[in-house]
């Protein structure tokens, strides 16, 4: 597909995102590759924060360029703040670097968006949340909350 003109721009970044939708994500990143340094960029309507997060989270995890992908989701955001996907991938992309906290607030964000975002769900739920600290009147790194919770955490597995 030739992304010459704005038209075939914007059916290229849909053609995309769909593509990386259905899990054929080297395809996919090629064409949002194509859509991001195309001349024609510029003009025309295509999707840009959806176009940048799913290229973010597409050469993080695929190409092992973490620190791109994540600016790239970044900026995705900032363009389109509402965009449920865009926040999506960011979640995704923090979670992939390591970031836990960050990601769980973004998730936070997209369920708050949309609360049947089904991707948002299962990857909350493969991420966990955290149990409430044993002693709640101490803080969550105080010494004797961590030693407590490290036998809570012993004890519950045997069990």
């Amino acid at each position: 597909m030739t992304v010459d003109s704005p038209q075939s721009l914007a059916q290229a970044a849909k053609t995309g995102i769909e593509l990386c939708r259905q899990d054929r994500w080297k395809e996919g990143l090629d064409l949002l590759a194509k859509v991001f340094n195309s001349d024609e960029r510029t003009t025309g309507e295509w999707p840009r924060g959806l176009v940048l997060s799913y290229l973010g989270y597409g050469i993080a995890r695929f190409h092992n360029r973490q620190k791109e992908g994540l600016t790239l989701c970044e900026r995705a955001v900032k363009l389109e703040f509402y965009q449920v996907d865009a926040q999506f991938n960011l979640a995704r992309t923090q979670q992939l670097i390591g970031n836990r906290r960050a990601a769980v607030a973004t998730l936070a964000r997209v369920l708050k968006l949309d609360p049947e975002h089904a991707g948002a769900r299962a990857l909350q739920a493969e991420m966990g949340r955290r149990r409430l600290p044993v002693l709640g009147f101490l803080g969550r790194g105080n010494p004797i909350n961590i030693l407590l919770g490290r036998i809570r955490h012993l004890f519950s597995r045997s069990g």
